[in-house]
């Protein structure tokens, strides 16, 4: 079992930046895994955001994301950041970490994650 916490949320004012950070506990099978970000905003469906690969570091971004959001794993492959620049209202949501064990390619699709976070919420002001 896999056991995922976000750290990081807050609240900013638009423009600003914020990281937020998800540690992993618990074992993953043999084989690459997956970390990454989904979120959901006030009165919308849960979306994908970013996801990282412990497979060469493969990243998938949602479309518009990339330009503003980085996803990064750290070398221990049990940490993801979630960099995130140039806040706006309309990223106001609860964060959420997912994991994804045998994951060679990250995907984008909310069922491939079996393993979610609690969630840590970003408010952004403007």
């Amino acid at each position: 079992q896999v056991q995922l916490v976000e750290s990081g949320g807050g609240s900013v004012q638009a423009g600003g930046s914020l990281t937020l950070s998800c540690t992993a506990s618990g074992n993953f099978n043999n084989g690459a895994h997956c970390l990454g970000w989904f979120r959901q905003r006030p009165g919308k469906e849960r979306e994908a955001v970013a996801i990282i690969s412990s497979w060469a570091a493969m990243r998938k971004y949602a479309t518009g994301m990339k330009a503003r959001f980085t996803v990064s794993l750290d070398n221990t492959e049990t940490i993801s950041w979630l960099q995130m620049n140039s806040l706006n209202p309309e990223d106001t949501a609860m964060y959420y970490c997912v994991a994804k064990e045998s994951c060679y390619n990250p995907r984008l699709d909310r069922g491939d994650y079996n393993f979610w976070g609690q969630g840590t919420q970003v408010t952004v002001s403007s």
